[in-house]
Protein backbone atom coordinates (compact mmCIF):
# COMPACT_ATOMS: atom_id res chain seq x y z
CA UNK A 1 0.00 0.00 0.00
CA UNK A 2 1.33 3.44 -0.94
CA UNK A 3 -0.08 6.93 -1.04
CA UNK A 4 0.75 10.30 -2.54
CA UNK A 5 -0.13 13.84 -1.56
CA UNK A 6 -0.75 17.14 -3.36
CA UNK A 7 -0.72 20.46 -1.53
CA UNK A 8 -3.13 23.36 -2.07
CA UNK A 9 -4.77 26.12 -0.06
CA UNK A 10 -6.25 24.05 2.71
CA UNK A 11 -10.06 23.78 2.65
CA UNK A 12 -9.61 20.34 4.17
CA UNK A 13 -7.93 17.06 3.32
CA UNK A 14 -9.44 14.74 0.70
CA UNK A 15 -8.37 11.10 0.36
CA UNK A 16 -9.21 9.46 -2.98
CA UNK A 17 -9.71 5.68 -3.13
CA UNK A 18 -9.49 4.14 -6.61
CA UNK A 19 -11.38 1.26 -8.18
CA UNK A 20 -10.68 -2.25 -9.47
CA UNK A 21 -7.60 -2.73 -11.70
CA UNK A 22 -6.59 0.88 -11.07
CA UNK A 23 -3.59 2.42 -9.34
CA UNK A 24 -4.78 5.91 -8.46
CA UNK A 25 -3.06 7.57 -11.41
CA UNK A 26 -6.41 7.53 -13.22
CA UNK A 27 -7.71 9.92 -10.56
CA UNK A 28 -5.01 12.48 -11.35
CA UNK A 29 -7.19 14.95 -13.28
CA UNK A 30 -10.06 14.74 -10.80
CA UNK A 31 -7.63 15.17 -7.97
CA UNK A 32 -6.10 18.24 -9.66
CA UNK A 33 -9.51 19.85 -10.14
CA UNK A 34 -10.57 19.17 -6.57
CA UNK A 35 -7.23 20.55 -5.40
CA UNK A 36 -7.92 23.72 -7.35
CA UNK A 37 -11.02 24.05 -5.17
CA UNK A 38 -8.73 24.61 -2.21
CA UNK A 39 -8.39 21.08 -0.86
CA UNK A 40 -5.25 19.18 0.04
CA UNK A 41 -5.52 15.87 -1.81
CA UNK A 42 -4.14 12.40 -1.19
CA UNK A 43 -4.41 9.05 -2.99
CA UNK A 44 -4.68 5.76 -1.13
CA UNK A 45 -3.28 2.99 -3.32
CA UNK A 46 -4.11 -0.63 -2.54
CA UNK A 47 -3.95 -4.05 -4.21
CA UNK A 48 -7.40 -4.60 -5.68
CA UNK A 49 -6.78 -8.22 -6.74
CA UNK A 50 -4.48 -9.56 -4.05
CA UNK A 51 -6.39 -8.53 -0.93
CA UNK A 52 -10.09 -8.88 0.00
CA UNK A 53 -12.20 -5.77 0.52
CA UNK A 54 -12.18 -6.18 4.30
CA UNK A 55 -8.38 -6.21 4.45
CA UNK A 56 -8.10 -3.18 2.18
CA UNK A 57 -10.60 -1.41 4.45
CA UNK A 58 -8.32 -2.12 7.40
CA UNK A 59 -5.32 -0.79 5.46
CA UNK A 60 -7.26 2.35 4.54
CA UNK A 61 -8.08 2.97 8.18
CA UNK A 62 -4.43 2.46 9.10
CA UNK A 63 -3.41 5.00 6.45
CA UNK A 64 -6.01 7.55 7.57
CA UNK A 65 -4.91 7.28 11.17
CA UNK A 66 -1.32 8.00 10.15
CA UNK A 67 -2.31 10.93 7.95
CA UNK A 68 -1.87 14.32 9.56
CA UNK A 69 -5.30 15.53 8.48
CA UNK A 70 -5.86 18.20 11.10
CA UNK A 71 -9.49 19.03 11.79
CA UNK A 72 -11.02 17.94 8.47
CA UNK A 73 -10.87 14.69 6.51
CA UNK A 74 -13.01 13.94 3.44
CA UNK A 75 -13.14 10.72 1.41
CA UNK A 76 -13.91 10.20 -2.29
CA UNK A 77 -14.21 6.63 -3.60
CA UNK A 78 -14.67 5.44 -7.17
CA UNK A 79 -16.27 2.06 -7.93
CA UNK A 80 -14.66 -0.62 -5.71
CA UNK A 81 -13.10 2.20 -3.70
CA UNK A 82 -16.55 3.05 -2.40
CA UNK A 83 -16.97 -0.46 -0.98
CA UNK A 84 -13.59 -0.19 0.70
CA UNK A 85 -14.64 3.10 2.31
CA UNK A 86 -17.95 1.66 3.54
CA UNK A 87 -16.22 -1.37 5.06
CA UNK A 88 -13.71 0.93 6.71
CA UNK A 89 -16.51 2.78 8.49
CA UNK A 90 -17.84 -0.55 9.76
CA UNK A 91 -14.63 -0.70 11.82
CA UNK A 92 -15.95 2.31 13.81
CA UNK A 93 -12.96 4.58 13.21
CA UNK A 94 -12.29 7.65 15.30
CA UNK A 95 -11.38 10.11 12.54
CA UNK A 96 -11.54 13.89 12.02
CA UNK A 97 -14.94 15.09 10.73
CA UNK A 98 -15.60 15.43 7.01
CA UNK A 99 -17.79 14.32 4.12
CA UNK A 100 -17.86 11.27 1.83
CA UNK A 101 -18.55 11.04 -1.91
CA UNK A 102 -18.99 7.68 -3.64
CA UNK A 103 -18.78 7.68 -7.45
CA UNK A 104 -20.14 4.77 -9.47
CA UNK A 105 -19.81 2.42 -6.51
CA UNK A 106 -21.93 -0.80 -6.60
CA UNK A 107 -22.51 -0.68 -2.87
CA UNK A 108 -25.43 -3.13 -3.09
CA UNK A 109 -23.25 -5.60 -5.01
CA UNK A 110 -22.34 -5.77 -8.68
CA UNK A 111 -24.53 -7.63 -11.17
CA UNK A 112 -21.61 -7.56 -13.60
CA UNK A 113 -19.32 -9.15 -11.00
CA UNK A 114 -21.84 -11.89 -10.21
CA UNK A 115 -22.23 -12.57 -13.91
CA UNK A 116 -18.47 -13.04 -14.16
CA UNK A 117 -18.50 -15.43 -11.20
CA UNK A 118 -21.32 -17.50 -12.69
CA UNK A 119 -19.59 -17.53 -16.06
CA UNK A 120 -16.35 -18.89 -14.59
CA UNK A 121 -14.58 -15.56 -15.07
CA UNK A 122 -14.58 -14.74 -11.36
CA UNK A 123 -10.82 -15.16 -11.16
CA UNK A 124 -10.55 -11.83 -12.99
CA UNK A 125 -11.96 -10.15 -9.89
CA UNK A 126 -9.25 -11.59 -7.65
CA UNK A 127 -9.88 -11.27 -3.92
CA UNK A 128 -12.27 -8.36 -4.48
CA UNK A 129 -15.00 -10.66 -5.83
CA UNK A 130 -15.99 -13.01 -2.99
CA UNK A 131 -17.25 -11.07 0.00
CA UNK A 132 -17.05 -7.84 -1.99
CA UNK A 133 -18.18 -6.97 -5.51
CA UNK A 134 -19.87 -10.31 -6.21
CA UNK A 135 -21.96 -10.40 -3.02
CA UNK A 136 -25.31 -8.71 -2.52
CA UNK A 137 -25.36 -6.10 0.23
CA UNK A 138 -27.99 -3.97 1.95
CA UNK A 139 -25.95 -1.02 3.18
CA UNK A 140 -27.48 1.67 5.37
CA UNK A 141 -25.59 4.88 6.08
CA UNK A 142 -25.81 5.65 9.79
CA UNK A 143 -22.68 7.74 10.19
CA UNK A 144 -22.74 11.38 11.30
CA UNK A 145 -20.81 12.33 8.18
CA UNK A 146 -22.73 13.57 5.17
CA UNK A 147 -22.69 11.07 2.30
CA UNK A 148 -23.09 11.97 -1.38
CA UNK A 149 -23.77 9.39 -4.09
CA UNK A 150 -22.77 10.27 -7.66
CA UNK A 151 -23.82 7.87 -10.43
CA UNK A 152 -23.52 7.83 -14.21
CA UNK A 153 -26.32 7.18 -16.68
CA UNK A 154 -24.49 7.30 -20.03
CA UNK A 155 -25.31 3.68 -20.79
CA UNK A 156 -23.53 1.00 -22.83
CA UNK A 157 -20.03 -0.01 -21.94
CA UNK A 158 -17.89 -3.10 -21.49
CA UNK A 159 -19.62 -5.53 -19.18
CA UNK A 160 -20.77 -9.17 -19.13
CA UNK A 161 -24.36 -9.92 -20.16
CA UNK A 162 -25.37 -6.29 -20.46
CA UNK A 163 -29.06 -7.18 -20.74
CA UNK A 164 -29.08 -8.02 -17.02
CA UNK A 165 -28.05 -4.53 -15.92
CA UNK A 166 -31.07 -2.38 -14.96
CA UNK A 167 -31.48 1.01 -16.58
CA UNK A 168 -30.21 3.61 -16.03
CA UNK A 169 -26.53 2.73 -15.66
CA UNK A 170 -23.05 3.99 -16.49
CA UNK A 171 -22.10 0.97 -18.59
CA UNK A 172 -20.98 -1.07 -15.61
CA UNK A 173 -22.89 0.02 -12.50
CA UNK A 174 -26.60 0.80 -12.36
CA UNK A 175 -28.20 3.57 -10.35
CA UNK A 176 -30.07 0.86 -8.46
CA UNK A 177 -26.81 -0.77 -7.34
CA UNK A 178 -25.43 2.53 -6.03
CA UNK A 179 -28.28 3.58 -3.72
CA UNK A 180 -27.77 3.71 0.04
CA UNK A 181 -30.61 4.47 2.47
CA UNK A 182 -29.52 7.29 4.74
CA UNK A 183 -27.34 9.05 2.14
CA UNK A 184 -27.51 12.84 2.32
CA UNK A 185 -27.78 13.49 -1.42
CA UNK A 186 -27.60 11.67 -4.76
CA UNK A 187 -27.02 12.99 -8.27
CA UNK A 188 -27.25 11.25 -11.65
CA UNK A 189 -24.98 12.54 -14.44
CA UNK A 190 -24.66 11.66 -18.11
CA UNK A 191 -21.21 10.04 -17.77
CA UNK A 192 -19.70 6.58 -18.17
CA UNK A 193 -18.17 4.53 -15.40
CA UNK A 194 -14.53 5.38 -16.13
CA UNK A 195 -15.22 8.57 -18.06
CA UNK A 196 -16.55 10.21 -14.91
CA UNK A 197 -12.98 10.45 -13.66
CA UNK A 198 -12.16 12.92 -16.43
CA UNK A 199 -15.37 14.98 -16.35
CA UNK A 200 -15.26 18.63 -15.31
CA UNK A 201 -18.94 18.36 -14.35
CA UNK A 202 -18.18 15.48 -11.99
CA UNK A 203 -15.28 17.39 -10.43
CA UNK A 204 -17.53 20.42 -9.89
CA UNK A 205 -20.14 18.25 -8.21
CA UNK A 206 -17.56 16.62 -5.93
CA UNK A 207 -16.24 20.04 -4.88
CA UNK A 208 -19.81 21.22 -4.29
CA UNK A 209 -20.58 18.32 -1.98
CA UNK A 210 -17.30 18.56 -0.10
CA UNK A 211 -17.95 22.27 0.49
CA UNK A 212 -21.69 22.28 1.22
CA UNK A 213 -22.83 18.73 1.86
CA UNK A 214 -25.09 18.97 -1.20
CA UNK A 215 -24.68 18.54 -4.94
CA UNK A 216 -25.28 21.56 -7.16
CA UNK A 217 -28.61 21.02 -8.92
CA UNK A 218 -27.94 23.63 -11.60
CA UNK A 219 -24.95 21.54 -12.70
CA UNK A 220 -26.86 18.26 -13.02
Amino acid sequence: MTASTSNSANQGNVVFVHGLYMTGLELGLLRLRVGQGGFQTHIFHYHTLLEPVQENARLLLEYLRQLKAGNSLHLVGHSLGGLVILRMFELHPDLPPGRVVLMGSPVRGSIAARSMMHGHWGWLLGQSGPGGLADEHEPVWDQQRELGILVGTAGPGLRPRREQLPEPHDGLVSVQEARIPGATDMVELDVHHTGMLFSQEVADQVVSFLNRGRFHRSLA
